[in-house]
Order: C-alpha cells, then structure tokens, then sequence
C-alpha cells in the first residue's frame, strides 16, 4: 500500500486496529447515492449531466468532483480506510474491461439514484420524470455477474477464494424507490405496499451471491427519512406541529415508515440466515446510527442537523438536490454540517456514522466480532 496513503489516514486507521484491521482484502459493494464513490460520474459528458458532476461536490477531502453525493467521503470510503484497503473503484472506471486483478481488488457496482426494483416497475405505475441514469439493484448484479464469469469460468477456485475474503455490502439501497413516489405525491399505503417487493428484491440478489460463494455480507437499513430536510420541505405544508417529533424537528410517520422497512428487511435476513447457518450476514443500523446525531448534534460539535449546507440561490432545496447547479450557494464550513444538500450527508456525519459502525456499535451481530470468527473458522479449516 501506498506510504503517504497510510500516513494521510494514520489516526483513524490506529482507532479500528484491534478489532477489524486485516479481515477482508477487498470489497465489493452495491448500492445507490449513499455509497456510488463514482459509477454516475461516467455519464458526466453526456447530454444534460447530473449535479455532482459539478463544484462543490466533493470540495472538503478531494477538492474536485469525484462522483460522491457528499461534500467529501461517504461510510463506504471510511470503511475502506478502517480495513487497510484503498477506495473502491468505481466498476465503470476500468478502463478496457475489468481484468482478474481488478477483480481481486474489489468492485464498487453503485450508482447515484439506484433503486432495488427494475425502471419497468415505476413506468408501470406513470411516476414521471425519472433520470435517464436510474439503475437498478438487478442490473449491478447482472454487471457483477458478467465480470464474474469472464473472470472466475476459467479459475473457479481463485475466485472461491476472493470470494472467500471479500466483505460483500449490499446496500443502502431502496431509499430511491420510495422517493420517487413520495415525491409524486403517492399515499402511505402504496408506499407501505411497495416495502416488501423492495426487500425481496435485496433478499433475491443477496441469496444470489450466497449461491456464488460469498461468506460475509453487511446489509445496511435505510436513513431516517423524516429528518432529510429535502422531505421536511417538501411536507411543510401539509403537517402540523404533533407529527414532529419535539426533540428533533423530525416527521415522526416518515421515521415510523423508516423503520417499517427496516423490520421488514431484519426479518427476511432472519430467514437467510436459517437456510444459509455458514454465511456471516451482518445488519448494518444506519438508521439509529444517524438518529444518535439528529438526536444530539451538539454532541459532536454540529449546528443544527436539519439545515443544509449546499443549497441553491434563492436558499432553497428540493428533489432532487440543486447543489451542483448555477447560483449554488455553500455553508462555510461543511464540517459543522449534517446535511449536505437536503438528501445526502456531510463527510463530518459520514464519518460519525461510521466510527459507530465500525466500533459495532450498530451491526447485528457486531461487525468486529462477525470479523473474528470468520478469520477464526478459515484458520481451522486450514489445520484440519
């Protein structure tokens, strides 16, 4: 590994030494905008670019647009760091096709504005207005399948083997199909009826990669969405002062609705776990994970979380996001910041999430345990 990337990260890579440093010489990811460190930035030179192609996306740690709906590093990029690995590129950034030593290396197959369920479903159902770029759960599997049989066809057991010391992450993924319903305006009940197609979907893909090999997957749970200042605005004006919750400023039913999915994909991993007792699936809790800094901003030296630090002209946010766009409009300093731009996270909340994610704080079992005994269950099988 490159020395001066060791030095840069020393503090934070000495705080998660003991307990994770080593587990895993790779990792391959699937996911949306929370976790995408650069697939969607490969359509920036196509006609009418997404926002984060632009300044100040990415300002506070790259100081340049990489890709990353943040104002700097996502969890993923933390959680690189803490195991000693590198970011994971981007899958659309190797060049002339993905080699074996890519592949062995990791992949990143998220891309900004994923949903779980297939575009045809919200065709089907006339939300307008979808980006051109939506992708979804099923076509990162589809292209993560293609580089595994180009690659691993004629070398099965390398890949056992990569596959064997590889952290799979599936997810934050879903959030965007929710949105684009809620942001046409569609009742709770449709959206609850679309909860479990979505983790079913995840389960799908999940069982999948169980059947190729894969030992150790982290699944994250969804953001509390009612604490998003772009969902604040857009239900401003139609609720009133009992649906927030008076600690935080959040909209207690979008929370509840957080949450309800988030029990829903509890149970189906519960279920994974009775047919498959020899994989390490671990419950990622970005839910209560974010809600500790929502509930306590003051705690980790942040003004209040519900303003957004990246917003337009006029002082306003929406869906989508217009940071990024002409006449935007940047807090000082974004480390003083939850949100970056009414959707997505600072690095400072980030990086608050993922210490706690990390230490094992808020993984289902503990992350740094699941680690151990995957390292303790290889070493047998090799003295046996």
């Amino acid at each position: 590994m490159d020395l001066s990337f060791i030095l840069l990260h020393l503090p934070f890579l000495i705080s998660f030494l003991p307990s994770v440093f080593g587990c895993y010489t790779s990792i391959f990811n699937f996911g949306d905008s929370l976790s995408d460190t650069g697939n969607l930035y490969y359509t920036c030179s196509f006609p009418n670019p997404p926002n984060v192609c632009f300044f100040p996306y990415g300002e506070t740690f790259f100081h340049r647009p990489t890709g990353r709906f943040s104002d700097g590093r996502l969890v993923l990029d933390f959680l690189a760091m803490s195991l000693g690995l590198p970011p994971v590129q981007p899958y659309q950034g190797v060049e002339k096709g993905i080699t074996a030593e890519d592949f062995q290396k990791g992949l990143n197959f998220a891309v900004g504005g994923a949903t779980a369920l297939d575009l045809s479903f919200f065709e089907q159902r006339g939300i307008p207005n979808l980006p051109p770029t939506v992708d979804s759960l099923g076509n990162q599997f589809n292209s993560f399948n293609q580089s595994y049989s180009s690659i691993c066809t004629s070398s099965p057991p390398k890949c056992k083997d990569i596959f064997k010391s590889s952290l799979f992450i599936m997810g934050e993924i879903g959030g965007n199909d929710y949105n684009y319903l809620f942001f046409d305006g569609r009742n709770i009940e449709e959206l609850e009826s679309l909860v479990l197609l979505v983790v079913n979907k995840i389960a799908s893909v999940i069982l999948e990669l169980i059947e190729l090999g894969v030992e150790t997957l982290m699944v994250p749970s969804n953001l509390p969405i009612g604490c998003l200042p772009v969902y604040l605005e857009f239900y401003k004006t139609t609720s009133n002062e009992s649906q927030f919750d008076p600690q935080n400023g959040c909209l207690k039913w979008l929370n509840q609705f957080s949450e309800y999915h988030n029990q829903q994909l509890q149970e189906q991993l519960k279920r994974i776990r009775v047919l498959h007792p020899h994989v390490h699936l671990i419950y990622v809790d970005y839910f209560n994970a974010a809600m500790r800094i929502y509930n306590a901003p003051k705690d980790f030296g942040l003004v209040e979380p519900l303003q957004v630090c990246c917003v337009d002209k006029n002082g306003s946010y929406y869906f989508p996001p217009p940071c990024g766009g002409a006449g935007t409009i940047v807090c000082d300093d974004p480390s003083k910041y939850a949100s970056w731009d009414g959707l997505h996270l600072t690095e400072a909340a980030y990086e608050l999430m993922a210490t706690s994610i990390i230490n094992g704080e808020f993984t289902f079992p503990q992350f740094s345990i699941s680690c151990l005994q995957r390292n303790t269950s290889t070493q047998l099988l090799q003295l046996q």
